[in-house]
């Protein structure tokens, strides 16, 4: 592996401050205050803004709606979009389950949805855990019935982030109840103002929003099936690895697909570290100065560091688990004020650390829990065995 920094080329650097230019034009204190306010993950101007230049899918090509970038310029698109705190949510699901829909979808279907896709006029979010089923995806009890070239859907779905801001979901549906769970599922990608689907609001104590969404009767025609009948689990595999940190990257790629959450505690220890530098002891010293506090904050860095080293899903875990930890641990450094929200008075950084500490309470569900991502480290990095417990369900009725 090679850990030589990229030499940008005169025309990579050019790239680079027209990105920085355009982004200081489009994300707007507006932007990040509209963020505060909904935990929305999605701004539309931004996101129609970057789709106007091919900047959504930078790599496609032009004629697709992309802006035909090379791998280095995709990657310096993406690092200034996450040091400007663009709002990415409802963009990343949408970018993760295009390649389910290119490739399983009707051509027709496809042809219609890929420039509106790219423009970031249609977009998706995902249908994946029911209520009753945990993380367990394939447990899904939500009911495809056929009816000549229709499908009927009655059922719900928790944690469908983004599906108000979204025109479709990928969602997973039960066609066969008598299959082995695994074998009974069919993916459809529903249309979100069909009569009979009903969008609930769920805000998080780390201040995101996400949806309950009902089905009642729902009526979808078989053109927006994707796969075979039956065979949902093959075309749900592709989004679901690349959530799980099983995709195969260009080399450029973070390391640890948990840097999201290292990005966010990092920015913590850095409001931290500019706290301590004007904040004085009783004694008149300053709190920056106290070897004990530099020691403390010393190790929280270290831990973040080691985070973004770690692969896969591995990864992942350790940049969850590090970040509760962490950031209590930061609390702790501080003091009460860490835990004034923006718009209060004293609070740390505009409230850098409170929330920070409020949103790393939800990176052990994010994606998958933690637990689940323990056991894809023991099955398939560690090859053990999978667990077995009394009262496994093998079937789904």
């Amino acid at each position: 592996m090679d850990f030589a920094p990229v030499e940008l080329t005169p025309e990579q650097q050019a790239f680079q401050r027209e990105v920085r230019a355009f982004l200081d034009e489009i994300v707007t204190e507006e932007v990040h205050e509209h963020e505060r306010r909904t935990g929305d993950g999605f701004d539309e101007r931004v996101h129609l803004a970057l789709g106007s230049r091919g900047w959504l899918f930078p790599t496609w090509p032009v004629e697709h709606g992309g802006a035909g970038l090379d791998d280095v310029c995709a990657r310096i698109l993406a690092l200034e979009l996450a040091r400007r705190r663009v709002p990415y949510v409802t963009s990343g699901t949408t970018g993760g389950v295009w390649p389910a829909v290119e490739r399983y979808g009707a051509p027709d279907l496809v042809a219609e949805l890929r420039p509106q896709v790219a423009t970031g006029r249609v977009r998706f979010c995902l249908g994946y855990s029911d209520p009753e089923s945990g993380s367990d995806i394939a447990a899904s009890h939500t009911r495809a019935v056929r009816d000549g070239d229709e499908w009927v859907i009655n059922g719900s779905k928790m944690w469908t982030t983004g599906a108000h801001n979204c025109q479709y979901t990928f969602l997973i549906t039960r066609t066969d109840p008598e299959a082995p769970k695994h074998k009974g599922l069919t993916m459809i990608l529903v249309p979100l103002d069909s009569p009979g689907v009903e969008i609930q609001a769920i805000h998080t104590y780390g201040g995101e929003r996400t949806n309950a969404v009902y089905y009642s009767d729902v009526h979808v025609a078989d053109r927006y099936r994707l796969g075979e009948v039956n065979g949902g689990w093959a075309v749900l595999r592709g989004p679901l690895d690349e959530e799980h940190g099983d995709g195969r990257g260009n080399g450029l790629d973070d390391l640890s697909i948990g840097v999201g959450y290292t990005r966010e505690f990092q920015r913590a220890i850095d409001a931290a570290a500019r706290w301590a530098k004007r904040t004085s002891r009783p004694d008149g010293t300053l709190v920056a100065d106290d070897p004990v506090f530099l020691d403390r904050l010393g190790r929280l860095v270290v831990e973040t560091e080691a985070a973004d080293a770690t692969p896969g899903p591995m990864g992942r875990n350790k940049a969850s688990l590090s970040f509760i930890a962490g950031i209590a641990e930061l609390v702790d450094l501080v003091g009460p004020e860490a835990l004034i929200a923006h718009g209060g008075e004293g609070a740390v950084d505009g409230g850098a650390i409170d929330y920070a500490h409020r949103f790393a309470q939800g990176t052990a569900t994010y994606g998958g829990t933690t637990d689940v991502f323990k056991n894809i480290i023991a099955q398939h990095v560690l090859g053990l065995p999978r667990l077995r417990l009394p009262g496994d369900k093998q079937l789904v009725r």
